[in-house]
């Protein structure tokens, strides 16, 4: 297995469980994945969300992909660091990608718009066969 399995397997199945600290306490919420691509995997929100907060006062996630099938499906885990990306190139490219975005007020220049992607990290798959078996891990970026 190999990173860009990763990133094709997420790419199909975008909407993740994203895992974050507050405190000491775990917090769970599904998302939709923006993208990923051989950078890592990019996710948008909004700035008053617990989330941001979260990520800022402790920048480790983890988050689950899943395909169903006949069985228990597909998983894909992946643990990481997120980092909040400043970019005006990049938040112009969501506000393309994502149109709805704009039905909330949110432009690439409001301070609202929050994109975030974890690009240094560690992902697995998991499935019914593998359930047993020793983990594959692959580690991602430098």
């Amino acid at each position: 297995m190999e990173f860009a399995d990763c990133v094709k397997f997420a790419n199909e199945n975008p909407v993740a469980w994203l895992a974050t600290v507050d405190g000491d306490q775990p917090r769970v919420r599904g998302m939709g994945m923006w993208f990923a691509d051989e950078t890592g995997f990019y996710f948008q929100t909004a700035a008053m969300k617990d989330l941001v907060r979260q990520l800022k006062e402790n920048s480790k996630v983890e988050f689950a992909f899943h395909k169903p099938d006949e069985m228990a499906g597909t998983m894909l885990r992946v643990a990481g660091e997120a980092e909040l990306l400043d970019d005006p190139e990049i938040k112009k490219r969501v506000i393309e990608d994502r149109p709805f975005l704009k039905d909330f007020g949110l432009t690439a220049e409001s301070p609202l718009l929050v994109v975030f992607r974890v690009s240094k990290g560690e992902a697995h798959f998991w499935d019914w066969e593998s359930n047993l078996k020793p983990k594959e891990i692959v580690k991602f970026g430098d």
